[in-house]
């Protein structure tokens, strides 16, 4: 794999001013024909709760299944387990990792037609022996799927004792079917294990997204990709975020290095990423020129790329006051998603007055900024008057799954240009 990166900034500030931004954009290419710098193991996690009894989802469930294990290429190791009250692998034998080929994906699939549902939701255990197994492949490409249907069940705070335990061994990405689940549950999750979180509404939904997750997953050929921020003594760097394709704030997950700092990045194939990263620095005098960071990109401790970002003062108020493009529109977007969240929070606590305030400046992010896809799922929560002055009104009756929707999508984002 070969990575660039490209900082975008208006590194002029204003005499005494001490806040840099810059939006970086990180691409990686190559990588052709799967070729990987490092194994890869897959296990899908399927909910077999006895709620998964309901309106078919189990049968859907076994279906995605067997869906996902054949887009799993030759040579990857893999495992199903099926999640009850306790964790139950259920191909190959436990403790074991299959190696796809035509036979174990047949044998998988064979295994996967006995799923039952019958039992509890217990995801700390769940996701315990996906990491036992994930760790008997150290240095490999690591991706779980994790889909349930509902809360869970253990003991308070079991399941956050397990994430701070495995924290970012592997990317999982979560599913929630139906709309019995706990949006800020499965967000924990996929936030603490650098995957994603979203509503399958119904479960003929779910071989569709089994697959793309499957599909995206054996695209990665990169393991373990890290940011990594190195500040003079007058810098401090405030916050990391990742802003495209989706918001996530990388600041607490900071290992220390030195006068440097290093944020996990998961696993790439050939893609693209963009991060806002915000320093404080100590304010220097006119024409002063000083580098507020260097920030490199690494697979292990090896440097794929590197990048500057600067802070020069300057009294041309013309230079100073401009607001590069890219920054201006992902803080527009990272306040998207924000007053999204704060909107559902409003809803749910029947706050209407401060509901359509916040719905209402979503409206207006998402149009100002050409996502729309966000205000499309506005759309189906509040009537969207007028987009452009954030005018719009609560809706009556929204159907679960559409409050759903937008919360998990909120934190998706759309490029500069995108939409526009």
């Amino acid at each position: 794999m070969s990575y660039t990166a490209e900082a975008f900034q208006n590194e002029y500030l204003a005499t005494g001013a001490s806040e840099v931004n810059a939006i970086v954009t990180i691409t990686s290419t190559g990588g052709e024909g799967g070729r990987r710098t490092a194994g890869a193991t897959e296990i899908i996690i399927v909910d077999a709760s006895g709620s998964m009894q309901a309106e078919g989802r189990i049968g859907a469930a076994r279906q995605a299944a067997k869906a996902a294990v054949e887009c799993i290429d030759d040579g990857v190791n893999f495992a199903i387990i099926a999640g009850v009250s306790t964790a139950q692998q259920l191909f190959p034998d436990p403790g074991q990792l299959a190696v796809a080929s035509p036979r174990t994906r047949a044998d998988a699939a064979r295994a996967i037609d006995r799923l039952q549902a019958n039992g509890g939701t217990a995801m700390g255990a769940w996701l315990l022996l996906a990491a036992q197994l994930f760790a008997q492949r150290p240095g490999d490409i690591k991706h779980a799927i994790l889909l349930t249907d509902g809360d869970n069940g253990e003991r308070a705070g079991y399941l956050e004792t397990v994430l701070d335990q495995i924290k970012e061994q592997f990317v999982c990405d979560c599913r929630g079917v139906g709309a019995n689940w706990k949006v800020a549950e499965l967000r924990k999750i996929a936030d603490r294990m650098l995957g994603t979180v979203d509503i399958v509404a119904k479960p003929t939904e779910l071989t569709a997204s089994f697959q793309q997750m499957i599909t995206a997953a054996m695209g990665k050929t990169s393991a373990d990709v890290q940011l990594k921020v190195i500040t003079p003594v007058t810098s401090k760097i405030r916050f990391v975020k990742q802003v495209e394709p989706q918001v996530a704030d990388l600041t607490g997950k900071r290992v220390e290095d030195g006068r440097a700092g290093r944020y996990p990045l998961g696993s790439w194939g050939q893609e693209s990423r963009d991060y806002h990263l915000c320093f404080d620095v100590t304010p220097g005098n006119v024409g002063d020129n000083m580098m507020a960071g260097r920030v490199q990109i690494l697979e292990g401790d090896t440097v794929l790329a590197t990048v500057l970002v600067k802070a020069t003062w300057t009294e041309d108020t013309a230079l100073s006051t401009k607001i590069n493009r890219q920054v201006a529109h992902y803080t527009g977007q990272a306040e998207l998603a924000e007053v999204i969240q704060e909107g559902l929070t409003a809803h749910k606590a029947g706050d209407e007055r401060t509901a359509t305030i916040k719905f209402g400046r979503a409206a207006q992010l998402a149009r100002a900024s050409g996502n729309a896809a966000t205000e499309e799922l506005l759309s189906k929560v509040v009537e969207i008057e007028d987009a452009v002055t954030g005018t719009v009104r609560l809706k009556r009756r929204v159907a679960a799954e559409d409050e759903m929707a937008l919360d998990t999508r909120s934190t998706k984002t759309v490029r500069v240009g995108r939409g526009q």
